[in-house]
């Protein structure tokens, strides 16, 4: 906890420092076939029984790609560290018999030429935003909540989708997924839906989901999700907003948005803050998030590299 604050601060310093609230979870449970190996570095000179992790490095495997994160303490940065986690980590990948590995990267930190100085090349863009509770015109709000068109109605579900909805949810998310070949791979099919809640709750991940009913056909025409962390529930983290192709221009992205917010403010008291991330082709949800009260923060940075290739790179000198 205290590298992970302390790389928060270095970093990220207007981001909510962590609390010890299931943070052995978020760290070890995974979704269904998937698998994560950490390694951490610790200081061997303290005392017998105690221990001082100053540098952290996360696997995870899933499908055909690895997906790497490491953390070292900000004052033990440029020694060569984080280099030799990252040769563990993709040595590890290869025996694995995995091909590539990515990382993400935030950007104005000393990650970026981290990882492009050992080859990772930038696949993908997004942007953060963020939107502080306090400076919400709620007045204006409530009228985007109820500025959905008729035919349709607004259901909120804290936890999670229903049973009887999970089928229609899941088909919104495959929908996305066709149409859409640059998005994040989601849980678009209905029993990995039903994984994936339970891993969020597992994770200490506190799922809200406000859909959009067609209730001619019964349909979810639009879906938005947004989980609380326990390990930091002052900031919630947005993730996926949809809405379905045949029901847009009907207003219901501003509408399920701007209901979520006020869902949250009741059920969530001590909640400050919602962070987004969108890509930056995505011009419309940009749009709606800049109409909501969502700011600009930086830019995130998905990177990938061949396994094989960094491993050899990576290799000591003989």
């Amino acid at each position: 906890m205290e590298t992970v604050n302390a790389v928060l601060a270095e970093d990220l310093p207007d981001d909510p420092p962590w609390r010890e609230a299931q943070v052995r979870e978020y760290l070890a449970e995974t979704m269904p076939g998937e698998r994560r190996i950490s390694w951490v570095a610790e200081d061997d000179r303290l005392a017998e029984g105690e221990s001082r992790i100053f540098a952290h490095v996360n696997l995870l495997l899933l499908g055909n790609i690895g997906v790497l994160e490491v953390l070292v303490h900000p004052r033990l940065r440029r020694r060569g560290l984080g280099r030799e986690l990252v040769a563990v980590a993709v040595r590890r990948a290869y025996l694995e018999g995995f091909s590539s590995i990515g990382v993400e990267a935030i950007g104005n930190t000393p990650a970026i030429a981290f990882y492009e100085s050992m080859g990772f090349e930038k696949e993908y863009v997004e942007t953060r935003s963020v939107l502080h509770l306090s400076k919400v015109d709620w007045d204006t709000l409530g009228k985007m909540a109820n500025g959905i068109s008729e035919g349709y109605r607004v259901e909120y579900h804290p936890g999670g989708p229903p049973d009887d909805v999970i089928e229609a949810y899941a088909q919104a998310k495959l929908e996305a997924d066709d149409n859409d070949p640059e998005t994040q791979p989601r849980s678009s099919d209905p029993q990995r839906l039903k994984d994936s809640l339970v891993t969020l709750h597992r994770r200490g991940l506190k799922p809200y989901i406000v859909l959009a009913v067609h209730e001619a056909s019964g349909a979810v025409a639009g879906l938005t999700e947004v989980v609380v962390p326990a390990q930091h529930p002052e900031r919630a983290d947005q993730y996926d907003t949809i809405v379905a192709r045949d029901h847009r221009g009907y207003g219901i992205d501003r509408a399920i948005k701007a209901r979520m917010l006020f869902e949250l403010r009741a059920a969530e008291p001590g909640l400050l803050e919602v962070q987004t991330w969108n890509a930056q082709h995505n011009e419309s949800m940009l749009k709606v998030n800049a109409e909501l009260g969502f700011q600009s923060d930086r830019d995130w940075f998905e990177y990938s590299t061949d396994v094989a290739d960094l491993v050899q790179k990576l290799a000591p000198a003989e």
